[in-house]
């Protein structure tokens, strides 16, 4: 009887926000996560749990029964630590999560390797549908990119091939498009608990925000006084901002920018 995709066995090495999510994602689907390793036994127990698997806070406890195994795991960890990982288990598929690293990171390691990317901000108290997720594979080999494409078929509708510099632009404008942005809202929260305001009264406007983005360029949505060149409001502005130096400073690069825009 042939086997299904789904009877392949995961190791996922890591068990933080994205490998949580991924990992949780799989198993949903009908993947067999056979184990979970992470730095601390806690963390590799609280996913391992989720998902049926084994724990273990030991690289030389890794099994050696996987045939995928996913790396998701801190970028500056990842480099250092592949060779002990792969030790005895080279003949494995083997698979980082990370926007920012290149395929070639696996080069002379393992003889298949390759990326499976979600472009998705996660964190493990909040649950995310893959359906709609973007995901994006590399693959050393074609047989390996046949396999990741059908396992983030599985996960998504939208599934991409990228190359490891597309995907580093991907994190680059990701980076911009949510971690900035995120930033931001710090920001404003900080300044309305100042006057005594709540920040869900902005919800409504980060909604429609986002929502614009569906119908809109970026360029079209922009708005606010930048934008309109009104300098009798960015000025009082900078005045309300006169003792908080720091984001006054944000303030008036990002105006000046917007203004600069055609």
């Amino acid at each position: 009887m042939k086997r299904s995709i789904e009877d392949t066995p995961v190791v996922m090495v890591g068990a933080g926000n994205l490998a949580t999510n991924l990992a949780k994602a799989l198993y949903k689907r009908g993947f067999r996560i056979v184990q979970v390793y992470s730095r601390t036994m806690e963390a590799a127990q609280a996913l391992a749990v989720q998902v049926e698997a084994e724990a273990t806070a030991s690289v030389a406890d890794i099994t050696d029964m996987g045939r995928l195994y996913v790396v998701a795991l801190k970028d500056d960890v990842v480099a250092g630590l592949l060779p002990r990982l792969v030790a005895g288990r080279e003949n494995a598929l083997w698979v980082h999560t990370a926007g920012s690293l290149s395929i070639d990171i696996w080069d002379g390691l393992v003889g298949r390797y390759g990326v499976l990317y979600p472009l998705q901000t996660f964190s493990k108290r909040r649950e995310i549908d893959f359906d709609d997720i973007p995901i994006f594979i590399e693959a050393h080999l074609p047989e390996d990119r046949d396999l990741l494409k059908g396992i983030a078929q599985i996960l998504s509708r939208k599934v991409y091939e990228a190359t490891s510099s597309q995907r580093e632009c991907l994190h680059l404008a990701a980076v911009f498009t949510c971690n900035f942005t995120n930033y931001m809202y710090v920001l404003a929260a900080r300044l309305l608990d100042k006057y005594g305001l709540p920040f869900d009264v902005l919800l409504p406007l980060i909604d429609e925000t986002a929502n614009k983005m569906h119908k809109l360029s970026p360029e079209e949505a922009q708005t606010g006084p930048a934008k309109r060149h009104d300098g009798n409001v960015i000025g009082h502005h900078l005045e309300l901002l006169a003792d908080e130096a720091d984001i006054q400073a944000v303030y008036r690069i990002l105006s000046d920018f917007i203004s600069k825009e055609k």
